[in-house]
């Protein structure tokens, strides 16, 4: 098995105030840092009216019509709302309390899961990669969760209890629920199910627990930059009510309001890499408001470390040739840290037309 330490130095950030402090201190404006003139602000566009939802109990029956309806969701907008899911009403109730107490733990107890240099998981921020960098209006809790030799011991054996063993629920229940939908979509575009499920099948999974304070300009602020997921999929949970995240469909920004009881899944980066570009991943944002606090947590679920990422062989043919050139999935994700979150550049990096070194 692959030490522990190999990926230790997989990516980092710099470390920034917590936001969440700076917000309890009731300020009148903004700091500038924050300030954000360089997104397209302000906010709002268009409703949600026509946002995909999927039905999973559908999809284990074998109803066609579902499988076309996850198809058309992925291929049009790369997101969907996940409904009877099939994830325990008790993990989920367990990991929305134990983030929670979390981030209103005193800052001095955060701090000892604090980030130490080079290293992604712990408490404070991912991306910022120079001093005078554009801040989010947002804190950041980072574990890898899966597998467990992934695990940093000085973050996760010093989580509080019963928030450690929530974690490890949560994540075992969302495993199973991201394999299932993999294969799913392996179904829908007639890939090799058992090259699928043997680069997936014990692949890394991660969890983001996201603080976004209410902000007294939340129409000069963003609470996460545009971008889009560099891993497989991602399995979003809100944690209360509060709108914030938006998706950029047809160059229009859609705010989502999220469905009691469901998961918002989005395709990442890795699946529109493997899938040749059929299934797209989206470009989101999140907003903050004035009133009230926003909490989620953000799955995200990709391949194994030892695989090349790439697009699958057995779609690739003379109709179809390859979009993206393959690299090693450790240099995939190292390069990913070590930039700004910028819209899709780092997909786009991977374009075969754009790429230093096409070959596949």
């Amino acid at each position: 098995m692959m030490e522990e330490n190999n990926f230790a130095r997989l990516g980092g950030s710099l470390p920034v105030p917590s936001v969440q402090e700076l917000a309890k201190g009731s300020p009148e404006n903004v700091p500038p840092r924050y300030l954000r003139h360089d997104q397209e602000l302000p906010i709002i566009i268009k409703s949600d009216d026509n946002i995909p939802i999927i039905n999973m109990e559908s999809l284990l029956l074998g109803d066609e019509f579902e499988f076309k309806k996850l198809d058309s969701a992925c291929k049009e907008w790369g997101f969907f709302q996940l409904i009877n899911h099939g994830v325990s009403d008790s993990a989920i109730d367990k990991v929305k309390k134990d983030t929670q107490d979390f981030f209103n733990l005193p800052l001095e107890d955060k701090k000892k899961l604090k980030q130490v240099d080079g290293d992604m998981d712990g408490y404070g921020q991912a991306f910022v990669v120079s001093e005078d960098q554009k801040l989010d209006w947002a804190d950041m809790f980072f574990l890898a969760t899966n597998p467990p030799y992934l695990r940093k011991q000085h973050i996760f054996s010093q989580l509080p209890q019963p928030f450690r063993e929530t974690v490890e629920l949560y994540a075992a229940e969302l495993k199973i629920l991201a394999l299932k939908i993999i294969d799913f979509l392996a179904k829908t575009l007639n890939m090799d199910e058992e090259y699928i499920r043997e680069m997936f099948g014990e692949g890394r999974q991660s969890m983001r627990m996201n603080y976004y304070p209410p902000c007294p300009q939340p129409d000069k602020v963003i609470g996460l930059t545009s971008h889009s997921d560099a891993a497989a999929l991602t399995i979003l949970l809100q944690l209360n009510q509060m709108e914030g995240l938006q998706i950029k469909k047809d160059g229009v920004w859609i705010s989502i309001r999220p469905l009691p009881d469901a998961f918002i899944i989005n395709i990442g980066d890795i699946l529109e890499i493997v899938t040749n570009g059929a299934y797209r991943s989206i470009e989101h944002r999140a907003m903050v408001n004035s009133k009230k606090e926003r909490l989620s947590i953000a799955t995200f679920y990709s391949t194994k470390f030892d695989r090349q990422i790439g697009p699958a062989p057995s779609i690739i043919s003379a109709k179809n040739p390859a979009k993206f050139r393959s690299i090693g999935a450790v240099d995939y994700v190292r390069g990913y840290f070590a930039r700004k979150y910028d819209k899709k550049s780092y997909l786009d990096v991977m374009r075969i037309e754009n790429s230093e070194n096409p070959a596949i």
